[in-house]
């Protein structure tokens, strides 16, 4: 999201006559949407299995959207977190506000607000099986298998 520049803030805003387009400003449920997806592109580019997105939007409250992915190692479970914070702060300046689990590789939570990301070392995702607390959610297309 881009701000305005000091000279716009001081000029009161847009002039009279210009118009902001419907376009111009993604609804908050877009902008998640197309987080989850960024996040579930850039997991999938360093080699994360079994990326799901699941839409969570009135299902819960502290989210829009849960990504669910594995590693194959502790290793790479730290990785995809760090590769995914990287690449969302660069292409989107989307921040992490918060993750949890970090030193261990087993189970890592990323918190990005509307969008959780859980990142499972491949031998725990099935024990938690979180996929099946919201077996009834809608899944968004990731694009790839």
């Amino acid at each position: 999201m881009t701000r305005p520049s000091a000279k716009a803030k001081s000029a009161g805003g847009p002039k009279k006559g210009s118009r902001r387009k419907a376009a111009d400003k993604s609804p908050p449920q877009e902008s998640a949407r197309e987080l989850a997806l960024a996040i579930a592109a850039a997991a999938l580019e360093h080699k994360a299995l079994n990326v799901e997105i699941i839409d969570v939007r009135g299902k819960v409250d502290y989210s829009d959207y849960v990504v669910v992915m594995s590693g194959r190692s502790d290793r790479q479970v730290n990785a995809l977190s760090g590769n995914i914070e990287k690449e969302l702060h660069e292409k989107l300046g989307a921040r992490c506000i918060g993750i949890e689990g970090t030193p261990h590789g087993n189970w890592l939570l990323m918190d990005y607000g509307d969008v959780i990301v859980h990142i499972f070392h491949q031998d725990m995702r099935g024990y938690y099986d979180l996929e099946s607390l919201w077996i009834d959610a809608a899944r968004v297309d990731v694009g790839a298998d």
